[in-house]
């Protein structure tokens, strides 16, 4: 479906989401792109460093980048601001605010920090992925208005491809195999996308108070179910293994543990962070897995654990969230 088709927005308006800024989750009205913000020396091209969201108080929510080698030290900070930021082959997703009120955007980004475009998002930001090649771009947001759901918060998820202009509105009309058989029901809910190429995915997918990592495919509009009690899953670079946050005991009221899965072989392996992590990981390189902890209400820190589940973890970089590795695929 092609971006300068707009009548989704239209389709949005009318579930009456608007006026909460949280509604049903689409990529709606392409918008001329906003004047960067100044960029200073951030950029996205692959390189030996780590690219993060500021939770530092003198450069709050601005994109930064660290040297990997030096990754506590200092940082080079932009004038951008993303609730939510993600690179790969120098190209980049920031999920922002738009305006005063709740209302947000998605701005794509170039290899200089400069935003190319900009689509408006009705949604909380909440996960960001690129694809390997830089082309495509994937977004979860929270959303309320499911009749299914009491009015509590349900997610959407959301692809655009750069290079052709398609977009993905939503994985909820995607054929469904939940244990390989066909699989329909109403309250089908997705989040947390992870790239294998430009077609391919990996994603959560919540149904009947269960959640699953589910393998998808743009071109033929599937998903179908791989393993049970996966959220926020991130493939590793070299594409053997899912590092995920597991809900201990079957319950995410009880907290997440940080483990990787083997794609082979489906065997877990809890890693060494034993706080739980609400977040999606990110790798750092094969044998590391960067994510954030929260220490306050506006306070964060990324820390990194050995994939191999031996080790600790170790604070990677201060006063920051939302990580990407510009170096990895």
């Amino acid at each position: 479906m092609s971006l300068r088709g707009r009548v989704l927005l239209c389709v949005g308006l009318t579930l009456g989401l608007l006026a909460v800024a949280l509604g049903y989750v689409i990529v709606a009205g392409r918008r001329g792109a906003a004047p960067a913000a100044p960029a200073g020396a951030v950029d996205l091209s692959a390189g030996e460093r780590l690219l993060f969201r500021s939770t530092a108080q003198v450069s709050y929510g601005r994109v930064a980048t660290v040297p990997r080698a030096a990754a506590a030290g200092p940082r080079v900070v932009s004038g951008l601001s993303c609730d939510r930021v993600y690179a790969a082959a120098g190209a980049g997703l920031c999920l922002r605010s738009d305006g005063p009120l709740a209302t947000y955007q998605l701005a794509v980004l170039d290899s200089h920090l400069r935003i190319k475009d900009t689509y408006p998002l009705v949604g909380v930001p909440n996960r960001a992925r690129v694809s390997p090649s830089g082309h495509v771009l994937a977004w979860t947001v929270f959303v309320t208005g499911d009749s299914y759901n009491g009015g509590k918060f349900s997610t959407r998820v959301g692809m655009l491809d750069i290079a052709t202009g398609e977009t993905v509105d939503t994985l909820e009309t995607y054929a469904v195999s939940r244990d390989g058989r066909a699989y329909r029901n109403v309250d089908l809910n997705f989040w947390g996308v992870t790239f294998v190429d430009d077609r391919h995915f990996y994603a959560t997918m919540s149904t009947a108070g269960r959640r699953y990592l589910v393998y998808g495919d743009v071109a033929a509009q599937t998903v179908r179910t791989v393993a049970p009690n996966v959220e926020c899953p991130s493939l590793s670079p070299d594409r053997t293994r899912i590092a995920f946050k597991e809900a201990i005991g079957g319950d995410p009221g009880n907290g997440w543990r940080l483990t990787v899965l083997d794609l082979a072989t489906l065997r877990r392996t809890p890693l060494a962070e034993t706080r739980s992590v609400d977040d999606q990981a990110a790798w750092l390189d094969d044998d590391t897995v960067m994510y954030a902890v929260r220490r306050g209400p506006k306070a964060s820190d990324v820390w990194a654990v050995p994939a191999a589940g031996g080790g600790a973890a170790r604070l990677l970089i201060p006063d920051a969230e939302s990580p990407a590795a510009l170096g990895n695929r």
